[in-house]
C-alpha cells in the first residue's frame, strides 16, 4: 500500500469512528458487553439456535416444544432493551460496512467515483448513503 491510500485510509478510519452514528452504536454495545444477563440471554439463544440448525442439517425433525422455546427465548431476548440495542447495533454496523467496502469496491472495479447508478444493484439498504 503506497504512503498516501495509507494515509488516506487511516483518516477515513478516524472519520467513521468520529461520526455521531458511530459513537452511538460504539456505546449500544459496550452497554450490551457490561450487562451480564443480556450477554447471557444472547449467547444462550445462539446456542439453541445453533443446535437446532445442527439437528436440521442432520435431517432430524424439529420438535415443536423445541421450536416454541426457542421462539420464546427470542421473544424474551428481543423485549430486552440492551439486547435489542445491540442487535440493532450489530445490523447498522454491517450496513455501514457493506455500504463502504461496496464504494472501494466500484471505485477499483470502475477506475473512477462510483456514481449512484453504479451503486444501484444490489442496494445495501437504507441508511448507508450508497443511494
Amino acid at each position: 500500500m503506497t504512503p498516501i491510500i495509507k494515509a488516506k485510509t487511516q483518516e477515513l478510519c478516524e472519520t467513521i469512528i468520529a461520526q455521531p452514528e458511530m459513537i452511538a452504536i460504539r456505546k449500544r454495545i459496550d452497554t450490551f458487553m457490561a450487562d451480564d444477563g443480556a450477554r447471557t440471554q444472547y449467547e444462550t439463544l445462539m446456542s439453541k439456535g445453533q443446535a437446532l440448525q445442527e439437528k436440521q442439517h442432520h435431517g432430524q425433525a424439529l420438535e415443536p416444544a423445541e421450536i416454541s422455546a426457542f421462539e420464546k427465548d427470542r421473544e424474551s431476548l428481543l423485549g430486552n432493551a440492551v439486547a435489542r440495542g445491540f442487535l440493532d447495533a450489530q445490523e447498522e454496523l454491517h450496513d455501514m460496512q457493506h455500504c463502504i467496502q461496496k464504494h472501494i469496491s466500484k471505485t477499483i472495479e470502475l477506475g473512477r467515483i462510483p456514481v449512484a447508478a453504479d451503486l444501484e444493484e444490489g442496494s445495501c439498504g437504507s441508511g448507508c448513503g450508497c443511494h
